[in-house]
């Protein structure tokens, strides 16, 4: 199969601060606005990288606002491939609990990655996880 050829490259670094959840909002909206992105299609994208950049910040990056978190957005034709990077160690991705376990439905947190599989049409992740690849088909 022959690479896909990207179009355009978007990208945004925050420091890890929960009040810079604010400047991904307005970065999703820009996005949204710029390729025209449908109502779901731009709920689930920030839903997601939401969900993604919160974990960045509080679990890779442990609040450390000396820390980085950088989302970088390849368009390429009929979908949009984000990334999100933080500089913690990872964590292990292949043993996430499940959050519609009757054990685990009244816990607090746990379901970023869950809600990142659903409403992503593709999700990988990288560099012991401190890296996830999140792809949306327009």
């Amino acid at each position: 199969m022959l690479p896909m050829r990207i179009l355009s490259i978007e990208m945004l670094t925050l420091a890890s601060k929960t009040e810079n959840i604010c400047k991904l909002e307005a970065f999703v909206e820009h996005i949204a606005n710029k390729y025209n992105v449908n109502a779901e299609i731009y709920g689930n994208m920030l839903i997601s990288l939401t969900e993604a950049v919160t974990n960045a910040i509080r679990h890779g990056n442990n609040n450390d606002e000396r820390k980085m978190v950088k989302i970088n957005l390849q368009i390429q034709k009929n979908k949009l491939a984000f990334s999100v990077s933080d500089e913690g160690e990872g964590f292990d991705y292949t043993n996430v609990p499940d959050p519609t376990k009757p054990e685990n439905i009244l816990k607090i947190g746990g379901r970023g990655v869950f809600l990142m599989k659903q409403l992503a049409d593709c999700i990988a992740f990288h560099n012991h996880g401190s890296t996830v690849e999140m792809e949306f088909r327009l």
